[in-house]
């Protein structure tokens, strides 16, 4: 695509992920990429309390059974509070920060592993540095906020799963990929993790056949973390007050490869010029 618009100027997510753009050929083409990061971090963080409860209380296990089935106890349902309990964020960026920011207005514990964010900025940010091991080994709830790249796909894998503490719970609302779906879904079926909820999948939608759907404590949600009514608006004004700025040509808040910043001046001096003699 690059290749055949040569007067592309910049690329623009349509959210804080930019894992389906090619930055390192944009960069080689002097082509600005911006993304929005932070614009939907308070729907994302929201959502991952959500399900940290869903999966934790039984609510939707619940509400199936109510529908359902009679003859059933509400102790059979019964679920766990998350007050009181420790949360490891894995990734503390915009979202990491105001899930770490909700959950202690719950009363939880937050550990934070995060290897590009120091640990003083950790700390201000919320929460306890860690690093994973004692993260994985401590959280009753693990939570996940890093991107999806090279170095994070199928991060969390088997030995991970098994390095968290038994009950625990693994909430994601980062990308599908980043955990291998199978061994999830081994780690829940053998009764070592307590429950998941998901929000992103390596295929999306998944499989209506796909083990993890048929597991009752899973909760499972179509990529919509960030997709609140709020959380689109606000992803859309940033989007639209980078555009201009880069037309303006004043650097962006959130430009993904700060590198490509002369060669993009030159290129949209040279556009501007065409125009003008057009």
């Amino acid at each position: 695509m690059i290749e055949r618009c040569p007067k592309l100027l910049a690329v623009s997510s349509a959210g804080a992920g930019y894992d389906t753009v090619d930055v390192e050929a944009c960069t080689h083409a002097g082509i600005a990429v911006v993304s929005q990061l932070g614009g939907n971090a308070p729907s994302v963080a929201e959502m991952a309390i959500g399900l940290m409860l869903a999966v934790s209380r039984r609510i939707v296990e619940s509400d199936r059974k109510l529908r359902t089935q009679r003859g059933f106890s509400r102790e059979s349902v019964m679920g766990s509070d998350i007050g009181g309990k420790v949360l490891g964020v894995v990734g503390i960026g915009y979202a990491g920060t105001r899930t770490a920011t909700l959950a202690k207005a719950f009363g939880m514990r937050v550990l934070a592993f995060d290897p590009f964010v120091a640990p003083e900025e950790i700390r201000r940010r919320g929460a306890e540095p860690v690093d994973l091991e004692t993260l994985l080994r401590s959280a009753d709830v693990v939570s996940l906020h890093c991107p999806r790249n090279k170095d994070t796909l199928n991060y969390f894998d088997a030995k991970r799963f098994a390095s968290m503490k038994k009950g625990a719970y693994f909430i994601s609302t980062a990308r599908g990929g980043i955990h291998d779906e199978q061994a999830l879904a081994e780690a829940l079926t053998s009764g070592h993790l307590g429950g998941a909820g998901l929000d992103v999948w390596k295929e999306e939608p998944p499989a209506l056949d796909h083990p993890l759907l048929a597991l009752h404590n899973v909760v499972a949600t179509f990529h919509t973390a960030g997709v609140s009514h709020e959380g689109r608006r606000n992803v859309a004004k940033s989007a639209a007050e980078q555009v201009l700025q880069l037309l303006r040509g004043e650097r962006p808040p959130h430009l993904i490869n700060p590198e490509v910043w002369d060669a993009f001046l030159e290129r949209r001096a040279a556009a501007l010029r065409a125009l003008q003699a057009a």
